[in-house]
Parts: structure tokens; sequence; C-alpha cells
């Protein structure tokens, strides 16, 4: 056993067995406050929580089952005898050597040796001895078999401490473990139990005071654990601050040129500014005064970021390269993901990036409203986006550098206030430029500067070096502004003035098919313009059997649909399954994780459709990716059909490819009539040609006289509607369409005469 040694300051407490001035435990009762006891009482806490026991309140007698399997374990034997004691704890704490179980034997022997003397009866030693055992079981058994080493455990009691208590807490002292006994109404109780404190010792300290109201472990352990969970979530804090806009002149793009060491001196802080400009000073010079900017930042060698309109989303490998795990608490998530930013050439910029992450998430979190699941995928994407700009900001990166991002066209969404947010907290500064007031950017944040100006500019792209520089005349913008002025909100549309739309399969009557037929989109039921995007109205029909027999009128009425607009197949199969298709063989590439790798596909040589316009080949992949989504066709997502849809999509005739070219989502649409006479089931290539082509915005009509089931056969549910006009005819045979006349051959008098005269 180790002796009880008196401490000559608190901190003695913290010494390792090996270090204090005696090989010696320590047994102390702190009777008063004061705030060198405070911080004591922290440290000590902390301790006894890693390695030791912390007692609130009273040590709960043993209940029943405990009692119940003592029994069982050990029987109701007693004897009193260090040789007992020994081999049972030998069997009831199997984890103790033998330095650590003759210790606490010789320690439990010592304390019924004096109840004894003290004329306890042989009964009364045995329900000590008993619950002493199963109070070291079950509350102490942790700190036992750490008894001799050289880091003491340490026993933390708060409150005023019982007669058994003290003996048990008295046996682990001397068995070899340190005691504090916190006595918030001082030392008055404690001394009906050790009259003459020999068992421990008081602590006085100067200007020691009576413990505040309300001061208690519970309040102890809630700073702790709010110091630990900063402590967990941030890891190391860096040492460098952010002075974010305290020192701007408030001038905009002169503040972003501002030279970094022109800007502070304190080596302590990063010197940047977080500003959004919305509207233009001068229409005229704005354009030249951005490239003059970027040209300033390029000769200052400054990292430069330019993003215009969208801050693309995080691709599907983007994603996968995050690593993260479900979560059930947002602290358990936050301080998971930060461990995915990693900057191995600064760890203060690493730090840095972490501290931010930390800030915004936890901003976001409180912000309310979200899901844990929608706050973990916005701060994926957050980190997704540092990876993708990390190399291009903070390549060789050093105090006091500023890099700068610049955001054409204002944020669209709260992913990209986030990650602006999180950029703004950087040694970055963050410039938001909204030349267009039609356009409203949706960042807020409480350190952002803003400027104002009331001239608007439609400018989509920044105006860079090695592209060829432009500059409007007053004339032009002048037009730019009539035309705003007729165009919008006005039922009036310039040519392609939308590159987005959502398409309506219209339910109609058969007889209003011909009526709709060659309308603009814009004078159909359900047409809209909504933010952007346009609903286009479109006919996707199957016209069944033929209208009271009559062929001749049968074939004169599809005559009448052949616009130049049209596409007619007038046999099936349109699309030959043993056609050579260049794109068959890579469509495995083209799609991954369940989205479309649409980089990928217009970066490969079978790709096709890179000769049309831009935003038209993204509304052709958004729709190709929506016909997988839906699974229109059977088999998407079980037998490998998606890669079959794709190579269709990817592959169509030239003509129907000039149509989508040309196709203006206000005008009139492009249109397929497709007849089919025989028992022939329509290809499965054909149907995805159907599918795509309706996403697409094509009015489209099946003519089947037979009224077999044909084109339905490879969709997955009901997507056209169907008309039953008249009875079923079979083995017809397509006239030639195109030089069918529209009216009756039957020639007229007068035209018979005239014939004659010739």
């Amino acid at each position: 056993m180790l002796k009880r040694i008196k401490i000559r300051n608190l901190s003695d407490y913290f010494a390792g067995l090996d270090s204090r001035q005696e090989k010696g435990i320590y047994f102390c009762r702190l009777n008063g406050y004061s705030q060198e006891i405070d911080t004591f009482i922290k440290e000590y806490y902390s301790l006894a929580r890693k390695s030791g026991v912390v007692i609130e309140g009273k040590i709960p007698n043993p209940d029943e089952k405990n009692l119940s399997y003592y029994g069982e374990v050990m029987g109701m034997d007693f004897q009193m005898g260090l040789g007992f004691i020994g081999a049972s704890l030998q069997k009831w704490l199997p984890r103790m050597n033998d330095y650590q179980r003759q210790s606490v034997a010789s320690a439990i022997y010592d304390c019924l040796d004096a109840l004894r003397k003290a004329g306890k009866t042989e009964n009364m030693l045995k329900n000590a001895y008993i619950k002493f055992m199963c109070w070291l079981y079950y509350k102490f058994e942790r700190i036992v078999n750490q008894l001799g080493a050289n880091n003491v455990p340490k026993i933390l009691y708060e409150g005023d401490i019982s007669n058994y208590e003290l003996m048990l807490i008295s046996i682990l002292s001397n068995a070899g473990c340190d005691v504090v006994l916190l006595q918030y109404h001082g030392d008055a109780g404690y001394l009906k139990s050790d009259p003459s404190s020999l068992l421990s010792d008081t602590v006085e300290i100067s200007g020691m005071e009576p413990f505040p109201p309300g001061f208690c472990l519970k309040k102890i352990r809630e700073d702790l654990q709010a110091e630990w969970d900063s402590q967990r979530l941030y890891g190391t804090k860096p040492k460098l601050l952010n002075c974010t806009n305290a020192w701007i002149k408030g001038e905009g793009l002169s503040d972003v040129r501002e030279g970094i060491l022109a800007r502070g001196s304190d080596p302590k802080l990063f010197y940047n500014c977080f500003i959004r400009i919305n509207g233009v000073e001068d229409k005229l010079t704005y354009a030249n005064e951005l490239f003059q900017l970027q040209l300033s930042l390029k000769n200052a060698k400054r990292k430069v970021v330019i993003v215009n309109g969208e801050i693309t989303r995080p691709t599907p490998d983007e994603i996968a390269g995050i690593r993260r795990k479900p979560y059930a608490r947002q602290e358990q998530m936050i301080m998971d993901l930060s461990a995915n930013i990693i900057y191995a050439p600064n760890i203060e910029l690493q730090r840095l990036m972490v501290k931010a992450f930390v800030d915004v998430v936890l901003a976001e979190a409180k912000a309310g409203g979200d899901s844990l699941n929608k706050l973990t995928n916005r701060a994926v994407y957050l980190l997704c986006w540092l990876k993708r700009y990390m190399p291009q900001l903070f390549s060789n990166w050093a105090p006091p550098q500023i890099a700068c991002f610049i955001y054409l066209g204002g944020s669209k969404n709260e992913n990209e206030n986030m990650f602006l947010r999180f950029l703004a907290r950087l040694p970055v500064d963050v410039l938001v430029l909204c030349p267009n007031l039609n356009q409203k950017c949706m960042l807020t944040d409480s350190i952002l500067y803003e400027v104002n100006y009331t001239e608007s500019l439609v400018l989509d792209k920044f105006p860079g070096e090695g592209a060829q520089a432009t500059m409007a005349t007053a004339a032009y913008h002048a037009e730019r502004e009539l035309d705003t002025l007729m165009y919008q909100d006005s039922g009036l549309y310039r040519n392609q003035q939308y590159g987005k739309a959502n398409i309506i399969s219209l339910q109609t009557m058969y007889e209003e098919i011909k009526i709709l037929w060659d309308q603009e989109l814009k004078y159909r039921p359900g047409f809209s313009t909504v933010d952007g995007v346009v609903s286009v109205p479109v006919i996707f029909s199957k016209v069944s059997g033929v209208k009271n027999g009559q062929v001749q009128q049968y074939w004169t009425s599809i005559r009448e649909l052949l616009t130049e607009d049209t596409v007619l197949v007038p046999k099936a199969p349109y699309i030959d399954s043993s056609a050579p298709n260049p794109v068959k063989s890579y469509a495995t590439e083209f799609y991954k994780n369940g989205r479309l790798q649409k980089a990928r596909i217009k970066e490969h040589p079978c790709y096709r459709y890179g000769i049309l316009r831009e935003e038209m080949q993204e509304f052709m992949l958004d729709k190709l990716q929506a016909v997988i989504e839906q699974k229109l066709i059977k088999g998407i997502g079980q037998n490998g059909m998606e890669y079959t849809v794709i190579a269709t999509a990817l592959n169509l005739p030239k003509e129907i490819v000039r149509m989508i070219q040309k196709f203006d989502f206000t005008k009139k649409n492009p249109k397929l009539v497709y007849i089919n006479t025989t028992e022939t089931v329509i290809s499965l290539e054909d149907s995805i040609l159907a599918a795509f082509l309706n996403q697409i915005g094509f009015d489209i009509v099946f003519f089947v006289p037979t009224g077999y089931q044909s084109i339905e056969k490879h969709f997955n549910k009901k997507i056209m509607e169907e008309h039953q006009i008249g009875e079923y005819i079979y083995d017809l045979q397509a006239p030639d369409l195109h030089n069918l006349p529209l009216r009756s051959t039957r020639q007229s008098w007068r035209d018979i005469i005239f014939k004659r005269g010739n």
C-alpha cells in the first residue's frame, strides 16, 4: 500500500508517482473556492473522467440484482482473513495483477479490522465486506487495475460523504488512488465520520471564499463539454485570423486591385474582401474594366478563378471522392467530413480551411430548415468545390498571399451561397458581379459588402485575356434595352430566346390534333414561360382504326399533317436494330452512378451533336437523362437497357438532328408522323426514338389502322394518348403521301374545256 502525503500546492496532484516528493498519494478536502481552485477542479475533473471515477451525489447501495449476482459468483461465505479476501478478489476482479490485488486486499482488511476493534459484529463485518466488493465491481472496477502505475488513478467525490462511502474511498486511497472531496457545505459533515482528519487533509489557499451559488460538477461538465466539442470540431485552431472588408474604401473593383501589402501589416491577420457589385456604373466601359482587372491581378501574380453563370454541380466522381458515413448527429457529421480537408504543404492553411468549414456548416445548421441529410449533402458539395478549386487558388500558398475568386452572374442557390461564404473566410478575395439587375443573386452574409449601381447590363461571360475583346456601342445598349422592354412579359419572343423547356403532353380529342398541329406553341393551352423555362405543350398520340372505313379520306387526313418540319415514317421500322451504331460500343462509358457523363460524352470522338447550339446540346442530354430516370422504356435499370437508350438517342438520323437544331421553344415545334399498317411490332429503337423526341418537344402521331399494339410493347407505362376513330382495316399499303393531292383530283367542266382547247 501507498501512504498518504501532504500536498505543497494543488498542481502536485498532476505529478506522476515517480515525480513526487515522496512515493505516495494525495487525499484532500476542498471546502472553499478561488480562481485557482476553479482551474484545478476543471483539470482534475477531466483526468478523473479519463482515468478515474467521478461521483456526483451518493454511491448507490447494491440492489437485489447486484447482491444476487454476487451470491451466484462468490457465494455468501465470509472470513476475516487476508488470504480469504485476496482469493475472493482474484475471482471477483480478475483483471487486477498480484500487486494491485494485494494492495486492495490489505486496505480492505485494515478497514474491517478497524471496524472489529470498534466493536462491530461478524455479521456487520460481512455486510460491510459484501458492500465494498459490490461497490468495487460496479463502480470502481475500471481503476483498481490501474493501481501502482505512474499515472495515479483519480477519484473526485462531490457532496457530503457518508461513513461507509468514506471507508471505501479510504480503502482505494490506501491502495493507490488520489482523492479529492468537494464539500460545498464545509467540513462539518465530514468530521462526523473522521473527527481527527486521519484519513484526509484539508486544503487552505489564500483568498478562499465559500463556493458560489450553483457551482457544481454538472456546470463544470457542461462548460468543459462545450470546450471539448469545440476542440473536437475545430482541432487545432489557426493562428491567422481574417480581416475581411475592414480595410476597404468601398470602391468595388479598386478594392480588389489593392496591393496585398498595402491593405494592412499585422502578421496575425490576412486582409481579404468579400464584395458584391450590383449593376454597372458605365455600360460602355464595364467590359473593359473587367478585362483590365484581370490583367492587373495577373501582373500582381495573384491566383485567380473566374466562374461564369453558375458553379457547375459536382460530378459523381467528385462526390465519390469525399469520404463520408451515415450520421446520427450534426457534430459527428461535421467532424468526420472536415477530415477530408487536407493541405499538406501548409498546415496553417489547412487549419484555416477546417475552421471556415466548421463555422459555415454550424451557421447553416443554426439557420434551420434543413434535415441532417440535406445539410450533409450541402457540406459534401462544399468539399467537392474546395477540392476542385484548391489547386488554382492555393498552390504554393504562403502568407500574405490572397487569391481571387470572381463569380459573374450571382449565386443561384444555397449550395453556392455556402461555398462563397466559406471562401470569404479564407485568404481569398471573393468578388460577386451582378451586372444584370434582372437576375437576382441569393447570397447573404453579415460580412458581405455591397456596391449598387442603377444601370443594368447583360454580360454572360467575363472578358478574358486570350479571347477576342468586345465592347458594345451606345446604340447597341439602347437596342438591347428596347429589346428587353419588347420581349419581357409581352407575349413576344426573340428568336431562340429560351434554352430550357419542360414538356407537357396534351390530352386532346382526335379532331383537335389537326387544329393544334400547325399552331405556334405559344397559342396552345398550357404554354408558359417562368424563370427562363418554357412549358411546351405537345401532342403524343396513337390513332387506331380508319374513320368510317374511308381509306382515301384516311390517307388525305394524314397528308394534311405533313408540314415542312414533319418527319414521315411510312412503314416500320424507321431505325433498323441491325444497322451500325458507332455509339453502342461506348455507351457503358457514358453512364455511371445513375448520372449521364456529359463531359465525357461531349469529348468523345463518336459524339455527333457537337455542331449544335451549346444550349441545345445541354437540353438534349438533360432530356436523355430524364428518359432514363423516368424509366420510360422497359428494362432500364434491370438489364442494361439504359445503354441501348443512350446509343439510340446519341445516333439520331440527320434529318431529325437538323430539326432539333432549329427548334425554337416559342415557335412551331418539329413533328413525327409514323404509319404502321402491318402486324409488325415497332422496333425497340423506334420506341426509344419516340420517347426521346417526345421529351425533346416533338409532336408525334402514330397511325395504326389495324389497332394492334405496336409501340406500346416497349414502354414501361402509358405515355401517349390513344384515339379509336373507326373500324380496323388490315393489309393497307401507304401511298406516296408527299405527292398525294390535298383535295379531290376530279376535274371540273372548266378544266375539261380549257384542256381540250390546249
